[in-house]
């Protein structure tokens, strides 16, 4: 339901202008009060730095120096004497944490709500070092564990920064920003670890990797955009020093580093490299952090002056203000939208279209895709928002591009790793097809059978791969091939084989290109079947000619599903969904609705009247052949 559309702002506008004609005493007053009420907040955030942020960036630094010696002490068990020394410097710095926040009195809701939950997460500092103490402990969720006690600090830092006056907010809000990214750059560091440790990155650690890097990275670049010439300056020479053109290279390594693969020469001096950043961006942290806390008496003092002045130029400043609404009240309401309807267009239409297009297998972004937003406009936060959705657009087209990128190169892996696959079972079951030949022991010859059974099993397996990458098998027939053959080599694919019982189909054949697909389709339908019904029952595969082809029946005696789950299945099963690699205990359904689309046949899951589900292959005539002849590859 779209939502009700407020009242222009020409209307609040003009609403504006009555209202300091019979108010303007008390809402003068109210302003007075409002800024002396900023002014003295300034004054106390001294106080809440040496009381909450100090010690609370202290945790941070002991957190981080724990969380890097207990991954590297997980990973190879050794130095745990360092690891206790650590711990107790972490207790000792909470316990002067907590002792200096308990003096707080005039906290604010928000400050407080964010410190209580900074103190449940330390309440669990115990619970993960135990974590790390017991038997093979995950590193990425002790990594994660003492993450999230540090995004804690972090929330209530940001609870922290109400300073009003803007320039100044802007500053300590950056300022906390590098701090997030510092944090983040001691998580990669501890990753690092663990993966110089084993010799190899998992895939988990990869994925983790790369959102950590692209954290850092956006942090790095917001906060630097807000900090003043002052503050922004040692982390400009920062940025274009050599420690951190190698650490790029050192993060670049790592994202691309294959999952099961060893590691390159170079990675011995991945530690070096994170040890040398991180000394610097501590040093840059300190100095960012007493500049801003330098700069808030000042601006304290500005506010306080200002409200003597404010009372003779308050009134000059409405009638101004009311004489300025009328005049650019017009105007402001074109440039809003104009950048209503700009936005707009980039949501439903571009970016839309894009993303659609990337999932769809298309071509990179155009040029028309990549054009920045043009809004005619001369308010300056106006052409502060239009440049924020040009920078939302370019995340977006590049999330959207390396997402495609990302799904293309698991579809190739998917490939890759099915193709060998799909070689060597051929071989295999080349092989033992001639071990069946020259074995005459009948222990020996139903062994090699249940082998060969096995093997085509694990074939159709491979070739699922295969097909959920919008590829072929490489299995293929010329020759039409009788619909019995087809659907009794179904029926071989499946584990529990002898319940399932293929009734005599009319005498027609399978074309030769589509005999492979079909047994397969078939085949993930008969082994869902077998194993969601009782063992002892049977299911039974029937076949009957229709006006349009000819209908295959899998019946089973299972307890069958609800309707709303019914219904969410063939749904899938006609529209095709997009593979989503979470949902891999449905991978049959994925590999079903992609064969029925390529071929045009429609699959239908039913309740049976045994109790189960039923179903139903609707197999088109221009798969069929009328007369049946012998298979032949």
């Amino acid at each position: 339901m779209p939502p009700t559309r407020g009242r222009p702002i020409a209307l609040k506008l003009l609403v504006l202008l009555l209202v300091p004609l019979t108010s303007l005493v008390g809402l003068w007053a109210f302003a007075a009060a409002l800024t002396g009420g900023d002014g003295l907040r300034l004054l106390q955030v001294n106080e809440l730095v040496t009381n909450l942020a100090n010690p609370a960036e202290q945790i941070n630094v002991q957190l981080q120096n724990e969380r890097l010696t207990s991954v590297e002490y997980l990973t190879s068990r050794q130095g745990r004497q360092r690891l206790t020394t650590q711990r107790a410097l972490t207790d000792r710095t909470v316990a002067a944490f907590r002792k200096l926040a308990a003096r707080e009195r005039d906290l604010t809701p928000q400050m407080t709500t964010q410190l209580g939950a900074l103190y449940r997460e330390l309440d669990e500092l115990g619970r993960l070092r135990r974590k790390v103490d017991g038997a093979d402990p995950a590193p990425l969720q002790v990594i994660d564990g003492y993450s999230r006690i540090a995004d804690a600090t972090f929330r209530m830092f940001d609870a922290m920064v109400l300073v009003p006056e803007q320039s100044l907010y802007r500053q300590a809000r950056a300022v906390t920003m590098l701090g997030e990214a510092k944090d983040i750059l001691s998580r990669e560091r501890a990753v690092i670890a663990v993966v110089l440790a084993r010799g190899r990155i998992t895939k988990a650690e990869r994925e983790a990797f790369i959102g950590m890097v692209g954290t850092r990275r956006l942090l790095y670049t917001q906060a630097l955009s807000q900090l003043d010439g002052r503050l922004r300056g040692p982390y400009e020479e920062l940025v274009a020093s050599a420690a951190y053109q190698e650490f790029l290279k050192t993060e670049d390594a790592v994202r691309g580093q294959a999952a099961m693969n060893g590691l390159p020469a170079a990675a011995a001096t991945w530690p070096v490299d994170g040890d040398n950043l991180w000394a610097a961006t501590e040093r840059n942290q300190f100095q960012a952090v007493q500049g801003v806390v330098r700069r808030v008496t000042p601006a304290a003092d500005g506010i306080l002056t200002k409200i003597g002045v404010a009372g003779g130029a308050g009134l000059l400043a409405v009638l101004a203000s009311i004489l300025l609404s009328l005049r650019f009240r017009r105007r402001l309401g074109e440039e809003l939208a104009g950048l209503r309807d700009a936005a707009t267009e980039l949501a439903e239409v571009r970016l839309t279209g894009l993303v659609k297009r990337l999932r769809a297998g298309g071509d990179g972004p155009t040029q028309e895709e990549l054009a920045p937003l043009e809004v005619k406009a001369d308010t300056a936060e106006v052409r502060d928002i239009v440049t924020a959705f040009n920078s939302v657009q370019r995340t977006a087209v590049e999330a959207a591009v390396d997402q495609a990128r990302l799904r293309h190169g698991v579809s190739q892996v998917f490939v890759n790793l099915a193709r060998r696959n799909q070689t060597l079972l051929h071989r295999q079951l080349m092989q033992l097809d001639s071990m069946e030949r020259h074995t005459e022991q009948p222990e020996i010859l139903a062994d090699l059978f249940k082998l060969d059974h096995l093997t085509t099993r694990m074939r159709r397996h491979a070739e699922s791969l295969i097909i959920l990458s919008d590829q072929a098998p490489g299995r293929g027939w010329r020759n039409p091939v009788p619909l019995v053959d087809v659907l009794r080599a179904a029926v071989a694919e499946v584990e529990e084989y002898p319940r399932v019982e293929v009734l005599q189909p009319p005498q027609v054949s399978v074309v030769g290109g589509a005999v492979t697909d079909v047994a397969h389709l078939v085949a993930e339908l008969v082994e869902n079947a077998t194993l969601f019904s009782p063992p002892q029952t049977r299911v039974d595969v029937r076949s009957t000619l229709t006006p349009h082809g000819v209908t295959v029946e899998i019946e089973d005696r299972g307890l069958g599903l609800v309707r709303t789950e019914l219904d969410e299945l063939n749904v899938r099963l006609e529209e095709v969904p997009e593979f989503d690699l979470a949902q891999s205990d449905r991978l049959g359904l994925f590999v079903v609705s992609r064969l029925a689309a390529r071929h045009g046949i429609r699959v239908r899951l039913g309740p049976s009247p045994y109790g189960g589900l039923t179903a139903m292959v609707a197999l088109p005539a221009s798969l069929l052949s009328g007369q049946p002849v012998l298979a032949g590859q």
